[in-house]
């Protein structure tokens, strides 16, 4: 026991030492739990979940020993992921439905029926635990996805939720703040009452349910701890958030991204982020051994929509919201891939600068290029992975790497409806076999490895160089921690004659990250002789 106590307080102390984990600058891997690699074909069928559903719209065995198993693997280290983002896991409507694009099942993770279980699809609690504490060895941060706003449709196995939980009639028009919170996103997806302040009672079928498995009791005493500490009515949102909280609590997970934000009041993610907070510390408290440093909780938001051009505010045609202020450190930017189609180099990284380090200042955003629900992708036919990877992972602000961005993983699936094409199975074939991925994976692999090793590349401060060559710096500083590198993109191949700027003297060893050769700046700038287009500069 005291031995590996022991080797935590020196990873602790290493991690604060060297480079710090930044948020602000993380590189995020987001993956489906269920197409992303099948660690345990044991648990593929549960519930009588046997029916055909559309195509990739049932289960296809992905689970969290899958995750696991590819971190042990080593796979998210070589592309310099520092966080971890997976769909929902909590135990998801036993029964399908059809949207109008084929039966589906829950696969997705976003159709809950019990939060306080994990659905035996993705694995046990246990499953859970082992992937955090694997993920923590390596530096890795776990970000679960969070719903507060729904739970999943209406089927003969699954029963609607009692009136004072959800509503059911209205579906939103989005044409205003109440006809975007207070009515359900599609037909037959519950709408919880996340205004309401009046003390419900637990759904009878959930009662009946725990009963069942033998934890009534624990799940009773549990709550009525939560109402007392607290002081919170008994109102749906505060049994959810709780539920939420408790996964911090129990596993020491390191944050939350927010599904579907916009369609409740704004005052609930700021109850939720106070909960978050208290779970993490009296996590840490428990765990003082496991801490992996004092970052507080991080929260991400998806509002559908919100552009990094919009700063602290979504627009709701009638209001405008700040969620930054209501208990979110971060939001996903859905306008990334069109500033990136848009801009060359230099117009986007010094937009994305200019923003998170004036009006966004403190916050971040979450860039991404493709994700699994974006009909419209940076590279829907996967012919720009390499400029994709570059944009991305070299831009200010936090990076999304949607699973199989970095091995061209097909968005264009014959047969599929919908959102299912962009949810394949995770391309582990072509990572094997395929030569063209292997070149593209490599590259993310370069970028990502730089971007985790320097926080100054998603968190610093952005200055051109020189426009042709383009090189460009990132400079960051958090208390007696200062990063700094420079970097080139669009750079002849061959010999490179790079001007450095002021931000590293004459004499300065330097290493390019990319090539792999070492270079000394000499009147100011330094010679590559390489075949790349690019070049990452870090002192040695």
């Amino acid at each position: 026991m005291s031995c590996s106590g022991s080797k935590s307080v020196s990873m602790n102390k290493d991690n604060t030492s060297k480079t710090p984990f930044v948020w602000e600058g993380a590189n995020v891997y987001f993956l489906l739990t269920d197409r992303f690699y099948n660690g345990d074909t044991s648990n593929d069928v549960n519930f009588n979940r046997t029916k055909t559903p559309g195509k990739l719209r049932g289960f296809e065995g992905g689970d969290i020993i899958g995750i696991t198993k590819k971190i042990e693997s080593g796979y998210f280290e070589k592309l310099g992921i520092n966080a971890i983002w997976l769909t929902p896991i909590v135990e998801q409507i036993h029964d399908g439905v059809d949207e109008g694009t084929g039966l589906s099942y829950g696969f997705h993770g976003y159709w809950a029926k019990d939060w306080t279980a994990l659905d035996p699809n993705f694995g046990t609690k246990e499953d859970l635990a082992n992937l955090v504490k694997k993920a923590h060895e390596k530096g890795i941060r776990i970000v679960l996805d969070g719903v507060i706003n729904h739970t999943g449709p209406v089927t003969p196995e699954d029963p609607v939720w009692p009136s004072d939980w959800v509503r059911t009639g209205v579906v939103c028009d989005y044409k205003s703040f109440e006809n975007t919170t207070m009515c359900t996103l599609v037909e037959n997806l519950p709408d919880v009452k996340t205004e309401s302040t009046q003390n419900v009672e637990l759904p009878p079928f959930l009662i009946e349910k725990w009963k069942k498995e033998g934890r009534y009791e624990k799940e009773i005493a549990s709550l009525d701890e939560f109402f007392k500490r607290t002081g919170y009515p008994r109102s749906p949102k505060y049994y959810i958030i709780k539920w939420l909280t408790d996964y911090i609590l129990e596993f020491g997970i390191d944050g939350y991204r927010a599904d579907t934000v916009k369609h409740t009041e704004e005052s609930v993610w700021a109850d939720f982020k106070k909960e978050c907070d208290y779970a993490f510390e009296t996590w840490k408290k428990h765990h003082p051994m496991q801490v992996l440093d004092q970052n507080p909780f991080y929260t991400i938001a998806e509002v559908y929509g919100y552009g990094i051009s919009g700063g602290q505010d979504y627009d709701f045609g009638d209001r405008k919201v700040n969620y930054f202020q209501n208990g979110f450190n971060s939001m996903i930017n859905f306008e990334f891939k069109w500033n990136a189609a848009q801009s060359d180099h230099e117009g986007l990284f010094s937009k994305y600068s200019n923003a998170l380090n004036n009006e966004l200042k403190g916050y971040s955003v979450l860039n991404y290029m493709s994700s699994h629900d974006d009909g419209q992708p940076f590279d829907a036919t996967r012919v720009k992975g390499i400029e994709a990877g570059t944009k991305l992972l070299l831009s200010p602000g936090m990076s999304q790497v949607y699973y199989g961005d970095e091995s061209n993983r097909s968005l264009v699936i014959e047969g599929t409806n919908g959102d299912a094409t962009l949810r394949s199975n995770m391309n582990w074939d072509d990572i094997q076999n395929n030569s063209e991925t292997q070149k593209t994976l490599l590259h993310w692999q370069k970028l990502g490895q730089f971007r985790r090793n320097h926080p100054a590349v998603g968190a610093g401060v952005h200055q051109l160089i020189n426009p042709y060559p383009y090189t460009f710096s990132r400079t960051f500083t958090k208390g007696s921690f200062t990063d700094k590198v420079v970097m080139g993109v669009d750079l002849p191949k061959g010999r490179k004659e790079l001007p450095i700027g002021d931000i590293f003297p004459n004499g300065t060893k330097l290493k390019d990250t990319y090539s792999n050769q070492e270079v000394e700046v000499i009147d100011g700038k330094v010679i590559i002789e390489s075949d790349f287009d690019i070049v990452l500069l870090e002192k040695i």
